[in-house]
């Protein structure tokens, strides 16, 4: 299994920079977990867009998704096009929605003419090629799933979305080898129910989930990098690791 990062900014993108995406390989599947605004372009500077097996999003902001609309205009109008639609994975209620966003400039089957799209229940699991993804619901602003995704080697990696620090997420953690963590919030959020972590909070979750290792990500450049690595090491009892657009990490 193999991380790269396309885009680690918040909803406002680093210079240069890109909000969430990151692309998952193993064995012969490759997969794009979540595809917020910049990410396509960085996309194309990492691998040809027509390898991607299959597309996840863990919630419906745009710094998660709106990417989706460059993706599927590449899959029906550039030269190569028609182009074989990739699977998409959307929250439930989700489809809807994207009907009604497609609506507002064009057709509203827009987004299903260019993938095959899915909501998956998580309550459950999904098989996307040599992968298994498990769910599990997190406080954020709208409905927002966290991921745990083991490999054909039985690795896994867990990837915590956007949410506020939570119990569910360190159980549903534990013991992943590797473990992806927001870190938008330079204070902790106040309220019990939405919000973002800090990095601290971040490196706090991983430790205590037991989790192998530890990538902070989702925190803006306007952040002093050496700042947040020392937050979510502290946190961590650790050294941590920064995601960077076009870093690699394996689990």
């Amino acid at each position: 299994m193999e991380l790269t990062v396309l885009g680690k900014s918040p909803a406002w993108h680093d210079a240069a920079g890109a909000s969430s995406g990151y692309l998952l390989r193993d064995q012969d599947c490759t997969l794009l977990l979540d595809c917020g605004a910049g990410v396509f372009g960085k996309l194309r500077a990492t691998c040809d867009y027509t390898e991607v097996d299959a597309v996840l999003i863990t919630h419906l902001h745009p710094d998660h998704f709106f990417d989706l609309v460059a993706l599927g205009c590449a899959l029906r109008y550039s030269p190569r096009a028609p182009l074989p639609r990739p699977a998409l994975h959307v929250p439930p209620g989700a489809r809807d929605q994207l009907r009604r966003m497609s609506a507002m400039w064009s057709d509203p089957e827009d987004f299903e003419r260019a993938f095959e799209v899915s909501e998956y229940d998580p309550a459950g699991s999904l098989a996307i090629g040599s992968l298994t993804v498990r769910f599990v619901p997190v406080p954020h602003f709208i409905p927002t799933f966290a991921l745990a995704l083991t490999g054909a080697d039985g690795r896994r990696f867990t990837f915590g979305a956007d949410c506020r620090f939570n119990d569910e997420l360190v159980e549903f953690a534990r013991d992943a080898d590797l473990v992806m963590l927001e870190a938008t919030s330079a204070e902790p959020w106040p309220g019990p129910d939405v919000g973002h972590m800090t990095a601290r909070e971040a490196g706090e979750l991983a430790r205590r989930a037991g989790a192998g290792r530890l990538i902070v990500t989702h925190f803006s450049d306007e952040f002093d990098r050496a700042w947040v690595d020392a937050e979510a090491s502290a946190g961590f009892g650790a050294a941590v690791e920064l995601a960077a657009e076009g870093a690699r990490f394996t689990p």
